[in-house]
C-alpha cells in the first residue's frame, strides 16, 4: 500500500447490475492499518502487484460489494473490520508516480497494468476475528483466506462466509 490520497467521487452501480458480492482485502498493519483507514474513512486500494488480484480489481469488485479488511504479516492476523466498494476499477496511480514504491515503468498509462478500487469505512469489528478463530469455525472450513498456499491480497469471499465473518466479530453490514 502506498501514502492514500483523497480519492475521486463514487461511482455508482447501475439498478440492474449484479447481486452484492463480497471480498477480503489483505494490508500489513505497517503498510496500511485499519486505524488508518477508520481515521481517513476512504481510500483507493494500491499497490496490488499480482495479476490474478489485478483482475478482481479491474473486472469483478463494483460498487457496493462488501470488503473484510484483513491484517496480513501481524500478531494476531486478523480481520478488523469492514467496508464497502464505492468505485469499481480504474488504473493505480501509484503505477506512474515514479516517487511511489509501488511505480511499475513498464506500465503504460494509455494500456495501463495495474488497477485499483476506492473503499469506503463501514467500522471497525468490535471483535476482530482472527485467523485461528476462522480456522476453528466449521462455516468457514472452505474460504481462500484459510487454503494452503493461498497468498492473493485481493481474494473473493462467499455470502455465506461474509455473514459468518460479521457473526463472529459482532459487526452488522449498514447498507
Amino acid at each position: 500500500m502506498a501514502t492514500r490520497k483523497r480519492a475521486a467521487a463514487p461511482t455508482t452501480r447501475p439498478a440492474s447490475s449484479r447481486p452484492r458480492r463480497y471480498w477480503l482485502f489483505k494490508s500489513e498493519p505497517e503498510s496500511y492499518s485499519f486505524a488508518r483507514f477508520e481515521q481517513e474513512r476512504r481510500t483507493f486500494w494500491s499497490g496490488v502487484r499480482n495479476y490474478q488480484a489485478r483482475n478482481l480489481l479491474r473486472d469483478e469488485i463494483q460498487p457496493d460489494d462488501g470488503v473484510l479488511f484483513y491484517h496480513s504479516n501481524a500478531e494476531p492476523m486478523a480481520i478488523q473490520g469492514i467496508a464497502r466498494v464505492v468505485r469499481a476499477g480504474y488504473p493505480d496511480p501509484t503505477a506512474f508516480d515514479p516517487a511511489s514504491d509501488y511505480h511499475d515503468p513498464d506500465s503504460d498509462p494509455a494500456d495501463p497494468t495495474w488497477f485499483v478500487v476506492d473503499i469506503e469505512c463501514e467500522g471497525a469489528m468490535p471483535n476482530p476475528v482472527t485467523r485461528e478463530r476462522c480456522k476453528a469455525e466449521p462455516a468457514l472450513a472452505g474460504m481462500m483466506l484459510l487454503q494452503r498456499g493461498s497468498r492473493l491480497s485481493v481474494q473473493p469471499v462467499t455470502a455465506a462466509e461474509w455473514q459468518t465473518i460479521l457473526r463472529l466479530g459482532g459487526q452488522h453490514e449498514r447498507w
